[in-house]
């Protein structure tokens, strides 16, 4: 075999035998096999939520296992497709495997990256709040345009994408919107994009064609499904409705629905904007439930985060990420130094290779922060 067919083998292999530590391959088999007896039990959907959950976590090992076969079978019968050409000396059927083999790579790699989403709640689905900076209609388009990148993004993934509430900018774009996007593992690979995204461009509203930046934030929270309390005091929270409106300022119902849920110890503030109060205020509650539960992950993590905010002041505080579309075209993480010259492609939803490098640092600080508390 071809010393690039075989590097590429190599990578392959690599890929695997990741999989195969996260999968706990040894036990996987036996651990399908309590799963497929408790499913038969008559008695599993006296408890619908916990019967969810355990077909989820089920087919979640499927998943897994079949990916892992899959990829092994398939590594084994390419390269016996090159073995056999070679000694052929059949060419096409050479090129061929050895095609279909750096296709395998991309998608080993990929399955690699998905893997090391086994954090706490990465698996969940997730609620995603952006919301524009100091600077007036600039900030308000350039959320607008986050919104769009993301919601493109989750459409590619095959996720389930809701408008939680939004407020609309007052010329154009939008001040602030909350989304909720449903998944497996939307949260897990969401969480990294929390923080201070920036754009650098030749403004779109200045007739002086001048360059201008915008600074616009956005923030990742977990839903927090049953299997995870977080207790909620009613005297620490404030719950105010109001009406919601639309763009231009327009109403959009004539009665006070909105709501708006105010957490006094910690300041947070979470509201929904449906067409029933009821709805939102039990959307809101999840909210605010979410966002008290990233507080709680984030307290756990801080060892690894200390090592990050370690790496040195990125100039703009809480800054992640740029987004140069003049004088030049360039996509920066400030976090992992990953960069791409396809900004069109990035603003269209082609995020995975930003979220793949920052899922590997973070895999990685983990990594360190336990071998120095060993």
């Amino acid at each position: 075999m071809r010393a690039e067919a075989q590097n590429t083998a190599d990578q392959i292999g690599k890929s695997l035998e990741l999989l195969a530590q996260r999968l706990n391959v040894e036990t996987a088999q036996h651990r399908l096999e309590e799963f497929n007896a408790r499913v038969e039990d008559p008695n599993l959907w006296d408890d619908p939520d916990a019967a969810q959950k355990l077909m989820r976590d089920r087919q979640m090992l499927v998943d897994a296992i079949d990916t892992y076969e899959g990829i092994k079978q398939e590594l084994a019968d390419n390269i016996e497709l090159i073995e056999l050409g070679e000694m052929e000396e059949d060419d096409e059927v050479v090129a061929d495997a050895e095609s279909a083999l750096k296709a395998l790579a991309e998608k080993a790699a990929q399955k690699e990256l998905e893997a090391l989403l086994d954090g706490e709640a990465d698996g969940n689905d997730t609620f995603l709040e952006i919301n524009s900076g100091a600077g007036g209609t600039e900030s308000c388009d350039w959320a607008s345009m986050l919104a769009r990148m993301y919601v493109r993004w989750a459409e590619k993934k095959g996720y389930k994408v809701e408008l939680q509430a939004e407020s609309a900018g007052e010329e154009a774009g939008i001040k602030s919107a909350t989304y909720k996007i449903s998944g497996v593992n939307a949260y897990g690979w969401l969480k990294s994009e929390s923080g201070v995204h920036r754009l650098v461009r030749i403004s779109p509203f200045d007739s002086a064609a001048k360059r201008h930046t915008s600074f616009t934030s956005v923030g990742v929270y977990p839903v927090v499904d049953d299997n995870i309390e977080i207790e909620v005091n009613p005297s620490d929270i404030r719950i105010d409705t109001y009406r919601s409106s639309g763009a231009g300022g327009q109403h959009v119902n004539t009665t006070d629905s909105a709501v708006r849920i105010t957490h006094a110890p910690t300041g947070i503030v979470v509201t929904s904007s449906e067409k029933s109060q009821h709805q939102n205020r039990d959307i809101a509650m999840k909210a605010l439930k979410s966002r008290l539960y990233q507080l709680e992950l984030d307290r756990r993590n801080a060892a690894v985060n200390e090592m990050h905010e370690n790496k040195g002041d990125a100039g703009w505080g809480n800054q992640i990420r740029s987004y140069v579309l003049q004088p030049y075209q360039m996509v920066k993480d400030l976090r992992t130094n990953y960069e791409t010259s396809d900004t069109k492609g990035v603003l269209d939803g082609d995020l995975d290779g930003l979220m793949g490098a920052t899922l590997a640092l973070a895999v990685s600080g983990k990594s360190r922060a336990e071998a120095q508390g060993d």
